[in-house]
């Protein structure tokens, strides 16, 4: 177990944690969630001893090992890979080593046999002589193949070297893992296994991740930090976040009896709890909801962003057709070739590839930001786009307050009219008057989804719309997209995203497309397009001269 008491940290005068106290038990996993800056990432830090909190402490039971999955990817570079992944059980490591370093004594004494015999009887207590083998095998299930298990870590790619690191913190089975962020840069398959492995872990998780999808499968419960607290809630993300709006529109309803309050309440948690067969953690959390006091359900003070997509006119028959498309990077590598699609009424199209930029491509040519190598493509005559670009920079460079610089994209140039749109993104008061050009990642993002509304265009082209935004943006962003009705091009790595959102999948593949009319989940859950997929990635094209 692992526990903080009287917890506080203080930087000056901000606050960041204000007398926290909180236990995480064995075979729970607690997912850390708040709004950007409140302290997600520092507090696993703290539970790790990399930060000391200014009053306070952090207890974990005596004889517990903690792992940490490691956020720095250049720490290792000099290690071999395996040696890396061995080294996140640091007990059996440090016992490895010293006991290699005594057989390697030119004189070996009476005492250097007895100190050998007493590590060699620890090493086999604690499974040593499979533990060369454990870390292979972990290495191979996260998809980083044998041949790779004895270079050194910086002759891996930056997607390898965090499967590596991943291996590294749940090798050997800790009494405690903390995980920040752990799906970045994973594929999907990679992913799958991880949510698999913490679904059946026993002991202690916390983690951190804005993956919403990761966060219902493997939680059993929320750690939502807010106000300087930190308040624990039982069961997965989605439970917490439509519990709390339940509770949030109860209280608002000033007419409504308290009876009848409890008894909606009561119903969504035995709905809740009846849908949790559908999660692999699905016994464990339905015995968590059963035991649920309804007066533990408390509405969430969390602000979410007013994200309202309007069209100013319909889509006419022909939306956009695209006609032996290719694009090569500056080597001759190709993004893609000779593609062909047609997008109808109503497709919400998800485009997936293993080259992120490839799709990053197509979209800056459908928006005439850059030509294609060759082929060509049409849009309808009733349809206005609005793109939202992955890298917004250089929308960002002049010295302009937040109302000066949304104005400059809008017809209606009235004060009171830009600060709605502003509001609606939670910029308000004095926070319009930031400078553009001194956001974060974030607030960038909010502004040009501001103005994205503005446009009121009848397509949204969207290159990874969920970058740097907090769940409640997210959350937001999901369900303005769930409800538009006109047409939608966009790319993610949030799965729920993707799966509620999309009716059609198109990847884009060195070898041509794959274009199916279904969800994400039966996409990437069927054994025919699998196999197809292996194909037309295992046999590149030669690049272009």
């Amino acid at each position: 177990m692992i526990s903080v008491a009287n917890l506080s940290l203080r930087y000056g005068k901000r606050v960041l944690f204000d007398e926290v106290n909180i236990k995480f038990t064995p075979g729970n996993c607690y997912g850390v969630i708040g709004a950007n800056g409140a302290g997600k990432s520092t507090f696993l830090k703290i539970l790790s001893g990399e930060i000391d909190p200014t009053t306070g402490q952090v207890i974990i039971t005596p004889g517990e090992r903690l792992s940490v999955l490691s956020q720095n990817h250049f720490a290792f570079d000099e290690f071999q890979v395996l040696q890396t992944v061995m080294m996140g059980n640091k007990k059996l490591w440090d016992i490895m080593q010293q006991k290699d370093a005594i057989y390697a004594k030119a004189d070996f004494s009476d005492a250097d046999g007895v100190k050998a015999a007493e590590l060699e009887h620890l090493f086999a207590e604690m499974n040593g002589w499979n533990f060369e083998s454990d870390a292979a095998n972990m290495l191979s299930d996260l998809g980083v193949k044998e041949e790779s298990h004895y270079k050194l870590v910086k002759e891996l790619s930056g997607k390898e070297k965090v499967r590596v690191l991943l291996a590294q913190a749940i090798l050997g089975n800790p009494d405690i893992l903390l995980l920040d962020e752990p799906t970045n840069d994973l594929d999907v398959e990679t992913i799958s296994w991880l949510e698999n492995f913490l679904a059946n872990f026993e002991n202690t998780v916390i983690v951190v991740s804005h993956d919403r999808h990761f966060l219902d499968t493997v939680c059993t419960h929320i750690a939502d930090i807010d106000f300087n607290k930190i308040s624990l809630y039982t069961g997965n993300y989605t439970f917490w976040y439509e519990s709390s709006q339940l509770a949030l529109r109860q209280r608002s309803d000033q007419n409504k009896k308290l009876e009848d309050k409890r008894k909606e309440l009561q119903e969504f948690v035995e709905r809740f709890s009846a849908n949790a067969s559908k999660s692999k953690q699905a016994t464990s959390r339905k015995k968590l909801l059963e035991k649920l006091v309804i007066d533990e359900i408390k509405p969430s003070t969390r602000k979410y962003p007013g994200i309202i997509f309007k069209a100013d006119r319909d889509c006419g028959d022909q939306i956009l057709s695209v006609e032996h498309l290719s694009k090569h990077s500056a080597d001759g590598t190709p993004y893609f070739t000779d593609i062909n699609f047609t997008l109808v009424k109503g497709d919400k199209v998800a485009f997936l590839s293993k080259e992120h930029i490839a799709v990053t491509s197509l979209f800056e040519i459908l928006t005439e930001e850059i030509k294609p190598d060759s082929g060509s493509f049409n849009w309808g005559s009733t349809i206005t786009r609005s793109y939202l670009p992955n890298e917004n920079s250089k929308y960002f460079t002049q010295d302009l307050n937040l109302i000066d610089w949304l104005r400059q994209f809008s017809k209606d140039k009235d004060e009171t009219y830009i600060r709605g749109f502003l509001g609606k993104m939670l910029f308000s008061g004095e926070e319009t008057l930031k400078k553009s050009n001194v956001l974060s990642g974030g607030e960038k993002v909010r502004c040009m989804v501001s103005r994205m509304m503005l446009t009121n265009a009848n397509c949204l082209i969207l290159d990874e719309p969920t970058n740097h935004l907090d769940l409640e943006s997210i959350t937001a962003f999901n369900n303005a997209l769930k409800d538009w009705k006109h047409i939608a091009l966009f790319t993610s790595h949030d799965h729920e995203f993707v799966q509620t959102v999309a009716n059609r999948i198109i990847e884009l593949t060195p070898n041509g497309i794959i274009d199916k009319r279904m969800t994400y989940d039966e996409y990437i859950s069927d054994p025919a397009i699998k196999a197809l997929r292996e194909k037309m990635y295992a046999s590149k094209l030669a690049k272009v001269k």
